[in-house]
């Protein structure tokens, strides 16, 4: 019977919160998963796919990717839009850590691995020196992975960032988040949509030759003519990669902001076609692409490939 025939069950209305169709994703499971989560656990591996409950875990873990995130799994700042747990003064980091990631990475033959971690501002050098220790490391033991690093700011440091810089990954990544309207109070007031800028500039003045990226969240309240903004902000700092995806509510909370909206996928396509005019040689953009996403990894491991040859 045609929904609107006379006598038709009258259709149910979604709630303004409900997830539209195309956010509907399926349970994470498969015999690679499974592999992935229980090695993780082996080595006291904490991965941001869990603790950002990534809506993609499942797509990425069962095709064999993932995102490791170090120097442990609570942050010393507090952002709005983030679930990982918080704390002042978080446990010491793991020395054992660079070496044991290299090995998960080996075990799992990953042919593009990214590596992320939480801000430890507590650390001397915020962590850079940890993050060039696993980056040695996983070329030392999988000399054949393309390494892709998602940053902290180091605080705007620019001796701290020259650590991970000189370290060698293919691509390092920070990432704005959202439009510099809305940087606070969406982010943790000691990050900043200038200084995050900065760290992105300040990459390619150390080496002009390495690859960039960063990511914004929508569904915050923004505009679409401020997300093209930053979008322009990023291209003015030669940013060579960018995702665009949908801001969710990680939990009930008063800690975390509101969602505003489901952005329609028309939307995220536009930002994609203009975000390629702009010049960035590579945009994901998609109700479910997070910073860290399958297809982008893909996309960037073949782009290296092009240019190494």
């Amino acid at each position: 019977m045609a929904p609107d025939a006379p006598g038709s069950p009258t259709p149910r209305k979604r709630s303004k919160n409900a997830k539209p169709p195309w956010l509907r994703v399926k349970m994470p499971g498969s015999a690679r998963y499974d592999a992935i989560k229980k090695r993780a656990r082996q080595l006291s591996l904490a991965t941001v796919c869990e603790e950002a409950r990534c809506p993609n875990i499942g797509e990425c873990w069962g095709g064999g990717t993932a995102t490791f995130m170090v120097m442990g799994d609570t942050c010393t700042r507090g952002c709005r839009f983030c679930s990982v747990k918080t704390a002042k003064n978080p446990n010491p980091l793991d020395p054992h850590e660079p070496r044991n990631l290299a090995l998960a990475i080996k075990e799992m033959d990953l042919d593009y691995v990214v590596v992320t971690s939480v801000d430890r501002d507590d650390v001397e050098d915020g962590g850079a020196g940890h993050f060039a220790a696993c980056i040695a490391e996983c070329r030392e033991h999988s000399p054949k992975t393309k390494i892709e690093v998602l940053i902290p700011d180091f605080a705007g440091h620019i001796g701290h960032l020259l650590k991970v810089v000189e370290a060698g990954a293919e691509v390092i990544a920070h990432n704005i988040e959202t439009v510099e309207r809305l940087t606070h109070p969406v982010r943790d007031p000691r990050a900043g949509y200038q200084q995050s800028l900065d760290v992105l500039k300040n990459i390619k003045v150390i080496d002009p030759t390495r690859l960039t990226k960063s990511s914004i969240m929508v569904g915050l309240g923004e505009t679409p003519d401020e997300v093209l903004e930053a979008m322009q902000a990023l291209r003015d700092v030669d940013c060579d990669f960018l995702t665009v995806g949908q801001y969710l509510k990680p939990t009930s909370t008063r800690k975390h902001i509101d969602m505003t909206e489901y952005v329609h996928p028309d939307q995220f396509a536009e930002y994609e076609r203009l975000g390629l005019e702009m010049g960035f040689k590579y945009v994901a953009s998609g109700p479910l692409v997070r910073s860290s996403y399958k297809a982008g990894e893909f996309f960037i491991s073949r782009y290296l490939d092009q240019r190494s040859a």
